[in-house]
């Protein structure tokens, strides 16, 4: 039997690491050792970007329930613990959007939560 040898799969496998890195400047877009590096370094920030923008995003939603509540004569701390207290589920999302777009159903709001926290 004919022994097969590498050549193919290693070029299918440079190229595939070599079009990952199109773009990159010099060498890291030339030569597969450098290449290889920097798309194994692109992919594990990207992984890790990923996350960082779900964290960014509820800072951003959070940053912005505070700005309209204190609007509104209340602190978010306290808004988010007196919806609690009133059994309103709605997410930090919703209430920033609402917050945004709608003021007064967010002002409805905060005062559903100033009455529980004072009651």
């Amino acid at each position: 039997m004919a022994r097969i040898k590498g050549a193919l799969n290693a070029r299918k496998k440079h190229n595939r690491v070599l079009k990952l890195a199109k773009g990159y400047r010099g060498a890291r877009s030339k030569q597969y050792r450098i290449a290889k590096q920097s798309v194994m370094r692109a992919q594990a920030s990207a992984f890790a970007g990923r996350k960082q923008k779900k964290r960014d995003m509820r800072s951003l939603w959070i940053t912005r329930i505070n700005a309209a509540a204190r609007m509104n004569g209340i602190s978010y701390s306290q808004m988010m613990y007196g919806l609690k207290l009133a059994e309103v589920a709605i997410n930090r999302k919703m209430l920033s959007e609402m917050a945004v777009n709608d003021a007064a159903g967010f002002a409805t709001l905060a005062e559903l939560a100033k009455s529980k926290v004072n009651a």
